[in-house]
């Protein structure tokens, strides 16, 4: 009879930590103190000014808190308050 052996696989390695996304690209530009334009966000992500807008509204579904603001004809938008908070 031939006996069943065990054999240990090797251990598997760790985890690398996860490149921040888009989203976490935004919300870094957001949370800055001014906030950002729609210009900034979409050259810092390469999306169009329609897809940023998108997201901004899909943050505060979120629970996000975005403020927008206009000065000197340019808009910016902040965040005020983290869901998380």
């Amino acid at each position: 009879m031939a006996k069943d052996k065990k054999t240990k696989s090797a251990p598997k390695p760790a985890a690398a930590a996860k490149a921040p996304g888009k989203n976490d690209t935004v919300i870094a530009l957001l949370k800055r103190e001014g906030g950002a334009s729609l210009a900034e966000v979409t050259g810092a992500t390469g999306w169009q000014p329609h897809s940023a807008r998108a997201v901004l509204t899909g943050f505060r579904k979120k629970g996000y808190a975005i403020h927008r603001t206009k000065t000197d004809g340019v808009t910016c938008w902040s965040i005020t308050a983290d869901p998380a908070a």
